[in-house]
């Protein structure tokens, strides 16, 4: 090997580690943070999978060239770890969206609590008759979601998030047993 195929397999190797890595940190710390029904720590872990799905890129890129470079690209594990890994992006921006869908509904959740008890608050010092009407839906008009809705969606996209989570880190460890077992 020459040393720009060492150079490339380094890129690749370094760029692996210090992408693939931490973006499944920080998927696999969101279900905790969603269940904590903490909103600034899963917009940050969900900014943070953002910026580390698309570094990952960078992986892929940099093992196409080492593959090309090193005319291995008839191997069959290679052809395997390129097609495990276009599965695994495309999961990773599947659970981006339920990370994003989560920390909406967390907000949402924390808005509609905090309206809510304003509103009981303003209801029990205007009266109680008209503190007890209430709004029906008028036409097609469908209600706002309420907080509890709003949780329930949350604990799905957690679920959804921990299983598609857990998938990733699989195939992730999957592509890493082919490239050193076939990588001599």
């Amino acid at each position: 090997m020459s040393v720009a195929d060492h150079l490339i397999l380094w890129l690749h190797i370094t760029a692996a580690v210090f992408t693939i890595g931490p973006g499944t940190a920080a998927i696999m710390s969101t279900p905790r943070y969603i269940r904590k029904r903490n909103t600034v720590v899963v917009g940050y872990l969900y900014r943070t999978t953002r910026i580390y799905v698309f570094a990952a890129l960078l992986t892929l890129v940099f093992g196409m060239i080492s593959a090309a470079q090193l005319h291995k690209f008839g191997n069959w594990w290679i052809s395997t770890s390129l097609t495990l890994f276009v599965v695994a992006f495309i999961l990773l921006v599947m659970i981006m969206r339920d990370q994003a869908k989560a920390v909406t509904a967390l907000a949402r959740a924390e808005v509609e609590a905090g309206s809510s008890a304003s509103a009981e608050g303003a209801a029990l010092s205007v009266g109680s008759e008209q503190g007890s009407a209430e709004s029906e839906p008028v036409g097609d008009v469908k209600p706002a979601p309420t907080a509890a809705a709003d949780l329930r969606l949350a604990a799905v996209e957690r679920g959804r998030i921990a299983s598609m989570g857990g998938l990733t880190a699989l195939i992730w460890l999957v592509i890493l047993v082919l490239m050193v077992w076939n990588g001599n």
